[in-house]
């Protein structure tokens, strides 16, 4: 390919569907692309947006560059995905009080997640009832942490693990002098 030619991209978006045996259905229901946009990509009948080319390469999980360059070195998929540490979300309360790393995948949230946790010293986490049915599920990597909610307090010890409704205003709590960490698993019905 010279400098002045078109990448070839429908032709690289078709063999990249197939080789992990997605139909256009699928790939649309995972890029947020429509299924008539995907075929004419396909066909090459439409240029398009780099925001469509993006949640294309995203939804396929190929390199854009790779997109671009006309396929994918014809290489396995990692069937171990590694998220890096850069790259893991972090929420922190305005005030240090607490910070929470997200480990789970985007697709399931709303359904499962799952957090790292971190309180600092005499810190809290409150949190509003989540929908109804939600359990959380609060494992305590180190001591000092509480966990309140209208039905009831707990205080746990190190690797004890706190299972309670969510649905319902709830709070952990830091007691001891040094930064606390848990694992939160979050259930929702």
């Amino acid at each position: 390919m010279s400098m002045n030619d078109t990448p070839e991209i429908g032709p690289v978006i078709q063999r990249e569907r197939k080789a992990r045996h997605l139909t256009l259905e699928q790939l649309a229901a995972r890029s947020g692309v429509s299924k008539s946009m995907l075929s004419q990509i396909e066909r090459s009948e439409a240029n398009p947006t780099f925001a469509v080319l993006w949640s294309l390469t995203q939804a396929l999980k190929i390199d854009f560059t790779d997109l671009i360059a006309g396929g994918v070195a014809h290489r396995q998929a990692n069937p171990i995905e590694l998220v890096p540490v850069a790259h893991t979300p972090e929420i922190k309360s305005p005030d240090g009080a607490w910070k929470l790393r997200i480990l789970s995948p985007p697709a399931l949230a709303g359904r499962m997640e799952w957090y790292d946790v971190e309180i600092a010293p005499k810190g809290r986490l409150e949190s509003a009832p989540h929908a109804p049915g939600t359990f959380e599920h609060l494992t305590a990597r180190s001591e000092g942490l509480v966990v309140e909610t209208e039905q009831g307090r707990q205080e746990l010890g190190e690797g004890e693990t706190a299972r309670y409704r969510a649905d319902v205003v709830h709070k952990i709590l830091n007691g001891g002098a040094e930064a606390a960490h848990a694992l939160m698993v979050v259930l929702y019905e």
